[in-house]
């Protein structure tokens, strides 16, 4: 399946907020209509947020008029702007709007016109895309060495082909593992208040042939306590130069669930969601969202007309809670600064 797809001149995702009721694709041809989907979760996930904020920006360089080179980069810089306001806490948004303005100012600077430009911006967000499909694979190979036949996974929110270019992260030990011939078994949380992985992690591995079982999220703890589960892996949308993960609502306690009856509790996640810019998770932003996600369920009321609500997307795991952290370049565990440090440098 594919979350998104470039088609020369639009951008065409699956929208999310459709599934697993109905599969409708969108295209979308202007940076506006991207940032939309964005914003409302028709496309999500940090790496597939990076991915269509990049093709936001070359739709914003085809649709400039201008070919004086100042006014261009002008045009470009509003955009990036735009999408950068979208959503806060994914830190590849930001990682991948940043490689686009370094591909159109460096160009730009050593002398490359307008049409120039634009076919490097293309190229960029394609290689963007590339890496984040490689990416996915090897976080796969990496994280099924850690997975035994007959494994049992609990995950969380939704990590997989829906939220990157690939085969998913915290999903993809899970696909690599099974094309191994091992036998593996899927929890997935529901994950209020957007059920994300009742509707599209359940979903992909449904697809796939995955044996998959939903559970509400305050089960996860009687999951464990019968022993029915042998490992959790989640995503994350940014992690903290110390190893603190930022991911969706609901993995902070489930990590201390994990801790509390001594299960390995694993996040998968490319080295552009590593932000070592923020010593530790404390300083991650956390978007806060509408209300009516928590006081509706598919348009229709479930909380009385006009209660306060409590609605932060993500919450922060501290890196003690963490067994260890998958990534395509391989795997880390504590001490996690030095070891995401390591990990942050020049590629193999």
């Amino acid at each position: 399946m594919e979350s998104l797809a470039w088609l020369g001149g639009r951008l065409r995702i699956l929208d999310q907020t459709r599934l697993p009721r109905e599969e409708v694709t969108l295209d979308l041809n202007t940076v506006g209509a991207v940032a939309e989907a964005i914003r409302s979760l028709r496309v999500r996930g940090a790496p597939a947020i990076g991915v269509a904020a990049a093709y936001g920006v070359v739709l914003a360089a085809l649709d400039a008029e201008t070919q004086e080179v100042r006014a261009f980069l002008a045009r470009l810089d509003a955009a990036i702007a735009e999408l950068a306001a979208t959503r806060p806490t994914a830190v590849n948004l930001f990682w991948a709007l940043e490689r686009m303005r370094r591909a159109a100012h460096g160009r730009a600077e050593a002398g490359a016109d307008v049409a120039a430009l634009r076919a490097a911006l293309v190229q960029e967000a394609q290689a963007i895309q590339a890496e984040d499909e490689e990416c996915c694979r090897r976080i796969g190979r990496y994280g099924a060495a850690l997975l035994a036949d007959g494994a049992r996974v609990l995950t969380h929110c939704n990590a997989g082909a829906l939220a990157t270019a690939g085969i998913g992260t915290a999903l993809a030990p899970i696909r690599v593992a099974v094309g191994q011939g091992k036998r593996v078994v899927v929890y997935a949380d529901e994950t209020r208040p957007l059920l994300q992985g009742a509707r599209l992690t359940a979903w992909e591995l449904a697809r796939d042939g995955i044996p998959v079982t939903v559970l509400a999220d305050s089960m996860a703890g009687t999951l464990m306590a019968r022993r029915m589960v042998d490992c959790v892996i989640v995503g994350a949308d940014r992690i903290a130069a110390n190893g603190d993960v930022a991911n969706k609502i609901g993995t902070y306690p489930l990590a201390i669930l994990a801790r509390e009856h001594g299960l390995p509790f694993y996040v998968a996640a490319p080295t552009s969601t590593i932000d070592l810019s923020l010593p530790s998770g404390e300083h991650i932003p956390i978007e806060e969202r509408d209300p009516a996600e928590v006081t509706h369920l598919a348009g229709v009321p479930v909380a009385p007309e006009g209660i306060g609500v409590f609605n932060p997307a993500f919450d922060v795991t501290p890196h003690r809670y963490i067994t260890a952290i998958i990534t395509e370049r391989g795997v880390v565990r504590a001490p996690y600064a030095a070891g995401l440090r390591r990990l942050c440098g020049p590629g193999e």
